[in-house]
Order: structure tokens, then sequence, then C-alpha cells
């Protein structure tokens, strides 16, 4: 055996966002242990494009206790699995007011793997049309604002924008200029 067996399972707790389960597993050395792993459907982030500006929204996070910019990001509320393009253009119409001509896949990201079963879809949208925002109860405080593309990579440097995701998704944004 190579990797590590679950021999195991229990759900040991479930929301409308997650499930936390704990699994009994078997090393490759033989040993036994304890795996708890956050399972979350996936999730799509989008950054939306115009030119030589991004769009991002602001939130409190509460986790950190901090407001925080990102680019638009979500999974479907009640563990739905969407298809990514299905769920990247329902995030950034429901966090933004954004649709979008044109989605454009440029990977995939996985958040935690060492914690949680979570991977992301990252997309570049373009060819914007501005409407309302349709956003949960949880989103009330989110502010959104276009910003030019050396703002967003000093509020990185800045420590403004520290969203793991945000900041991979920004690096796979440039890369994919890189091959066109």
């Amino acid at each position: 055996m190579d990797w590590i067996e679950k021999v195991a399972s229990r759900e040991v707790y479930r929301n409308s966002w997650f499930s936390l389960r704990e699994d009994d597993i078997r090393r490759p050395d033989g040993s036994n242990g304890i795996y708890a792993v956050l399972d979350k459907p996936k999730y799509a982030l989008v950054i939306a494009r115009d030119g030589d500006r991004l769009h991002l929204v602001e939130q409190f996070r509460y986790p950190l206790g901090l407001r925080r910019w990102e680019f638009p990001q979500g999974t479907a509320p009640d563990l739905k699995d969407l298809e990514p393009n299905e769920l990247a253009a329902r995030e950034l119409r429901e966090e933004t007011g954004l649709r979008a001509q044109t989605l454009t896949l440029l990977g995939q990201l996985d958040v935690a793997p060492g914690m949680t079963s979570q991977r992301g879809w990252v997309f570049v949208a373009t060819g914007l049309t501005e409407g309302e925002h349709a956003r949960e109860h949880e989103e009330q405080d989110m502010h959104s604002a276009w910003f030019h593309r050396a703002e967003v990579e000093q509020m990185m440097l800045d420590g403004e924008i520290t969203d793991a995701q945000s900041i991979a998704a920004y690096a796979l944004f440039l890369l994919s200029e890189r091959r066109a």
C-alpha cells in the first residue's frame, strides 16, 4: 500500500455549507490513525476583467475578524454541486451584479488539501454588463469595486488582499496571459 487507506468514516457535523467527517485510517506502514476532513462542494472564483480593470469584492470575514478584498467566489447553497460555468456565472451575478458574455476557464485550485476536499475552478469573465446583484443574507455587508491591475497587485503586496485563492487565481491569470 502506497497511500492512506480509509477503514471507516462517520459524519461529525453538517450544515448547509459543509460537513465534517472523521475517518479511521490505515497508514502505508500499517499503523492506524484518525483523519478529520472538511467536505465542501466545489467553488468558482471569477476574475472579472474590463481592459486593465479587475473587479473585487470586500466583505467581513468572521473567522478572521477582518474585512478583506478578494475576487468574487463561492459555492452553491445547500451543498449543491453545479457545473463550473454555471457556478461561476451565478457567483459573479450574485456578488457583483455583473453578467459575462464569455467565461474562460483558467484552471483548478485545491483550497487546503491537508484538511478539506474542496476544489475550485478559476475563470476570467469578459464582455461584462452591469446589473443588480443578488447577494445572500450573509453577504449583506459586501462591497464591490473596479481596480486597475497595478492597484490589485499593490494591494496584494501591501497585505490588503490576503485571500490565498485570490492570489493563486491571479497567478493563473498572469500565466494564461503569457500563453496567449
